[in-house]
């Protein structure tokens, strides 16, 4: 008898080891499936035509101000600002928020676009640290510079939502740039849908591609397997994750490195939160505002509008992203706890909450335990043959079928990527990244929720646009 209860605890470890995996592919299939019909629906974001018809008259448009928050960003923020200053959009103003740098990003503005002091007034609408000085520029009188004491990136995105003068606003990295024609697919919705509160296009890496006149002339795979790793990861988790997670309505991430908000419904839940999860959090927030208040209102992906960003290059500083990542995320479910399993907020909570607390959260504990049994299990003679295979294909088999075709939804719809061999890369990529790039990450995570409570972004290395 006494066998019993050990025989019936591995038993149980290794279903319940297998439902995970069952469950979790399910939902990525299905995702897959939803941000394919989705994708076809907003098909006609896709071109350029469509979009520039603004210009020519046929649709009104409304004025955004696009906010940069920098914090020792001097190798790019030059690069960054002049490829804004092209963007086709009739009226936009960039305000740049010098966070507290002491690396010269305040100093390459100054010489770059002749900066000289200003007295436009700033309302107090969200709460920031203090601004030291509001530049404009000579050349270009829509060029704002606002030089504050560091408080942080949510922290400063709130200092540059107070300086702007527009009803929309953008917020997009300094190491980002955005496609000329981004804005207007992205300012159009708002336009079309009087609900829309927010609404975030595509991020594609920038590494490996070429870079000319601060846009992005020539697509490519980084030849670092690192890098092209996380090609594979954002196009997974962009257009068959948060494309199918519009048709739920259930989105509740908008990537910091672009999104555009309705000014005043942000300004309506205190703007930014100080958390290293600022862009999870807010959207979050955003959602139980309006549940609560009985705002009808809608938050969506649209996978055209595009910004290319700098994906890390060292082992290093990826960890330390994923890491902040993770421990973003856990944050802002804590602060957002309310909706866990609350019927109160509709399918955002039954739904996509859920995921983020049952997968994300949990996930990577169940996940570890799947790979410490197995040896153990074997170890002991108590291994079922039938439920490692089982395992096997739904973790890997199904995980790489999965990879591959987000891989083909991107082709079929966008082939961002020309070359063949770019495209078989990502491919064999989709398999490599079970064997030791997935459990590291797997890793980082754990350590991440062990320490969730640090609040430390740390400095991430940069690289001049172009030296790619």
């Amino acid at each position: 008898m006494s066998g019993l209860p050990l025989r019936f605890a591995v038993q149980f470890s290794q279903y319940a080891v297998f439902l995970y995996f069952l469950a979790v592919n399910s939902v990525y299939t299905m995702l897959i499936v939803l941000a394919l019909r989705d994708i076809v629906k907003h098909a006609y974001l896709s071109t350029a035509r469509t979009a520039r018809r603004q210009l020519g008259g046929e649709f009104y448009y409304k004025p955004v101000s696009v906010i940069v928050p920098a914090h020792n960003e001097a190798a790019v923020i030059a690069q960054s600002v002049r490829a804004l200053l092209n963007l086709h959009y009739p009226e936009f103003e960039v305000i740049v928020v010098n966070d507290g740098s002491d690396d010269g990003t305040l100093a390459a503005l100054r010489e770059e676009f002749s900066l000289k002091s200003s007295i436009k007034p700033v309302r107090l609408q969200v709460p920031h640290e203090d601004i030291q000085a509001v530049y404009r520029s000579a050349e270009y009188p829509d060029l704002i510079v606002v030089d504050k004491l560091n408080g942080g990136k949510a922290d400063a995105i709130n200092a540059g939502i107070n300086v702007s003068s527009y009803p929309v606003f953008c917020s997009i990295d300094a190491d980002s740039l955005l496609e000329p024609d981004a804005l207007l697919k992205s300012s159009k919705l708002f336009l079309e849908d009087d609900s829309l509160i927010a609404t975030g296009g595509i991020i594609r890496i920038l590494n490996g591609c070429k870079v000319e006149g601060g846009a992005v002339t020539e697509i490519a795979l980084p030849p670092g397997t690192l890098e092209a790793m996380q090609v594979l990861e954002y196009t997974r988790a962009f257009l068959s994750g948060r494309t199918g997670w519009n048709a739920l309505n259930s989105l509740l991430i908008i990537s910091g490195a672009f999104g555009v908000f309705r000014k005043d419904m942000v300004i309506a839940v205190g703007g930014y939160r100080r958390t290293v999860g600022e862009d999870m959090d807010l959207v979050m927030r955003l959602h139980r505002h309006c549940h609560e208040k009985g705002i009808p209102y809608r938050i969506l992906f649209v996978p055209d509008p595009v910004c290319w960003t700098q994906a890390p290059f060292k082992l290093k500083m990826l960890l330390r992203q994923r890491n902040r990542w993770h421990r973003g995320m856990i944050d802002a479910l804590l602060f957002n706890r309310a909706m866990i399993l609350n019927p109160k907020y509709g399918g955002t909570s039954l739904a996509g909450v859920s995921y983020f607390v049952f997968v994300e959260l949990f996930g990577p504990l169940i996940e570890l335990f799947g790979y410490l049994a197995i040896p153990v299990l074997c170890f002991f003679g108590m291994l079922s043959v039938r439920s490692f295979v089982l395992l096997l294909l739904l973790a890997v088999l199904w995980g790489i079928s999965i990879n591959i075709g987000a891989v083909f939804l991107d082709i079929y719809n966008f082939r961002r990527y020309k070359r063949n061999s770019d495209i078989l890369r990502l491919c064999f990529l989709g398999g490599l990244e079970f064997f030791g790039y997935r459990q590291l990450m797997l890793l980082e995570r754990l350590k991440a929720t062990l320490t969730f409570r640090k609040r430390d972004w740390g400095q991430q290395d940069r690289r001049a646009m172009g030296l790619f």
